[in-house]
């Protein structure tokens, strides 16, 4: 029977994966890879395999339609055929840089002839979309992080009284015009040119 003969084929067939994504970083089979690995396994079951597309509309966008189809040759020669068969679907992009529409569909197809394989000899792939594989590459980056990510305190909002924090009553600064501690001279210069408004360091260091 055609189901054991199959059932020889799919736990018998190896399928190298001798394609690489050289941007993803990793091995993937095509549809090639899987007809040259079974051809040997057909000749000895005496099956022969037809691959046929199809132009399939589905939502408004249109897939190839690829069906493997198994054919038993010992059984045709007693009169009947026995078959046995799978289909799988590629959607056709409206247009990828660099390619025709010929180009485009015939991509298609060979996507969709490596799933229907896959079906039929019960092949597992856990890469989707393989060498057209974009990792990200189109999805929109993050936006880029502040160069400030710190509120500008002692610039936009206006000084607070200065307020000492000595004993002295007679000393008259400088002082930071945020928080009031008493500040150095060379610090209140740095702060000024720097930020247009005398502080401490901490208030400084909140203010970056």
């Amino acid at each position: 029977m055609i189901t054991d003969k199959l059932l020889h084929i799919q736990t018998a067939l190896k399928a190298p994966k001798n394609q690489t994504n050289t941007f993803g970083g990793y091995n993937y089979r095509s549809c090639e890879d899987i007809l040259e690995a079974v051809k040997p396994l057909l000749e000895k079951a005496m099956l022969t395999l037809k691959l046929s597309d199809e132009i399939v509309e589905v939502g408004g966008r249109v897939y190839v339609k690829s069906t493997a189809t198994l054919y038993d040759c010992i059984s045709e020669t007693e009169g009947h055929i026995d078959t046995i068969s799978a289909t799988g679907y590629a959607r056709e992009e409206l247009e990828r840089k660099g390619m025709d529409a010929s180009q485009i569909t015939g991509s298609a197809s060979s996507y969709a002839r490596k799933y229907a394989l896959n079906g039929l000899f019960c092949i597992d792939d856990t890469k989707d979309a393989d060498a057209t594989n974009t990792h990200g590459k189109d999805e929109p980056k993050p936006a880029p992080k502040d160069d400030y990510p710190f509120e500008m305190k002692s610039a936009k909002k206006a000084p607070k009284e200065p307020q000492t924090l000595y004993d002295d009553p007679e000393d008259d600064g400088p002082f930071c015009s945020q928080c009031g501690k008493r500040i150095s001279d060379k610090v209140r210069d740095f702060s000024v040119k720097k930020f247009g408004a005398a502080l401490c360091m901490d208030c400084q260091k909140d203010a970056r």
